[in-house]
């Protein structure tokens, strides 16, 4: 079985619960820690889902929000479900199609 596997961003909303509520605000906080950031690169990691982290960035967060990478990126796991037909005959293939016999005809221009 197939699972889809899916996760949140949450530093916005832990900015907010800690009286941060502009990126200069966590980029003074990660100065402090030697993690030097442009404003564009602070702004992105606040606002948009982050695809790859360095584990050294992911640490100074925790360590600025007194947080675990659990309490920064949650993470949401679900069973595909395959999808059947309801009620549907099921259909033995070997026994009831066969390929047809292809007949070609010449055209005589």
């Amino acid at each position: 079985m197939r699972r889809t596997v899916s996760y949140e961003w949450t530093l916005a909303e832990l900015m907010a619960r800690n009286g941060m509520h502009n990126t200069t605000d966590l980029a003074s906080h990660l100065k402090e820690r030697d993690i030097n950031l442009s404003p564009s690169q602070v702004y992105r990691l606040v606002t948009q889902r982050p695809e790859r982290i360095s584990l050294q960035i992911l640490a100074a967060l925790c360590d600025i929000f007194h947080c675990t990478p659990a309490d920064l990126v949650v993470t949401h796991a679900a069973d595909n479900q395959i999808k059947q037909a309801v009620n549907a005959p099921v259909i033995d293939l070997n026994a009831q199609v066969r390929p047809r016999r292809a007949h070609v005809h010449i055209d005589d221009d």
